[in-house]
């Protein structure tokens, strides 16, 4: 029997996570949670972790693994998913690879690169600065970086310009340690797609789902728990702006279609990086297919061994 990892990614909301644990149930499999959020302890209803049923039925890791008062990073990543497949295997069944954070996905691929670790004293410096002041600075000696980081995100902003200072290099420089292209794990790395109506009509539902499901709820919860100080999570699409919201920035109905508008652009980002930096064999997922079909189609395809699709 094959015990090589099967890689399923794609955007949020293209229904990953639940054939992934179709294909466990396929080929005696274990999941292992791609996902930078998943990882947080009590982020459930925001992060749309699989459901308690969905993990009774198939085992799946790294989800719950830390608190928020706890940092998570692509090399712990690396650490615990390794320590996972190998695990996964030892018994004998299959590690199925399952998530939408590309950076962990091309760290357990390609390595972590050699940018160094976090300076506690600069980046205290850092984080004092404005942000408008950060991008300054950025622009100024990385225009790569600059232009393709998301400007919104001010923690990977502050970690640019605190790897350019430490190092007096452009911070894409230090990622050159990747591959171009990740090698993927070939005939067995797949993309799930779905037509731009049906993801975005997908999206909506899930925004409005969870906010029903008590999103603002387990925010201010949270809150009280130290949300706010871990600066990973506190960036996390939902609650940001649920904590904004309580923060009287804005109505509730502003702030549902606010979290619409930046999960829709997170997806159309999260397309273009896996496109760009993973060898993905791309499967495209019609309206009202069930995921028990998909994870059928995927098993004839490793199984056959041959690509019928671009990446």
């Amino acid at each position: 029997m094959n015990l090589s990892p099967v890689l399923i990614a794609g955007p949020t909301a293209s229904g990953k996570s639940d054939v992934a644990a179709a294909l466990a149930e396929l080929i005696g499999g274990e999941v292992v949670s791609v996902d930078s959020m998943q990882v947080y302890r009590r982020l459930d209803v925001g992060t749309a972790k699989p459901s308690r049923e969905m993990q009774d039925r198939v085992p799946h890791h790294l989800i719950d693994v830390v608190e928020l008062t706890e940092s998570f990073d692509a090399a712990r990543f690396v650490r615990m998913s390794a320590e996972a497949v190998s695990a996964i295997q030892s018994r004998g069944r299959v590690p199925i690879l399952c998530g939408g954070t590309g950076l962990y996905f091309n760290a357990w691929l390609g390595g972590l690169g050699d940018a160094p670790a976090p300076d506690p004293v600069l980046r205290a410096e850092l984080e004092a600065l404005p942000t408008a002041v950060l991008l300054d600075e950025l622009a100024r000696r990385d225009w790569q970086t600059f232009d393709e980081i998301d400007v919104n995100n001010r923690r990977r902003v502050v970690r640019a310009v605190e790897v350019i200072r430490l190092t007096g290099r452009p911070f894409s420089v230090q990622r050159a340690a990747w591959p171009e292209r990740a090698p993927a794990v070939a005939g067995r790395s797949f993309g799930l797609e779905r037509s731009r109506e049906e993801l975005f009509r997908r999206i909506e539902e899930r925004v409005e789902r969870m906010f029903s499901e008590g999103l603002v709820a387990e925010t201010r919860l949270l809150l009280e728990e130290g949300l706010a100080n871990n600066r990973t999570a506190a960036q996390a699409i939902g609650y940001r702006q649920v904590m904004e919201h309580l923060a009287r920035e804005r109505g509730l109905r502003e702030t549902v279609e606010l979290v619409k508008a930046r999960t829709r652009q997170y997806a159309k980002r999260q397309l273009t990086w896996f496109r760009q930096q993973l060898d993905l064999e791309w499967i495209q997922v019609e309206a009202g297919t069930v995921a028990e079909d998909v994870a059928m189609d995927l098993l004839r395809r490793f199984q056959g061994g041959a690509r019928t699709s671009g990446g």
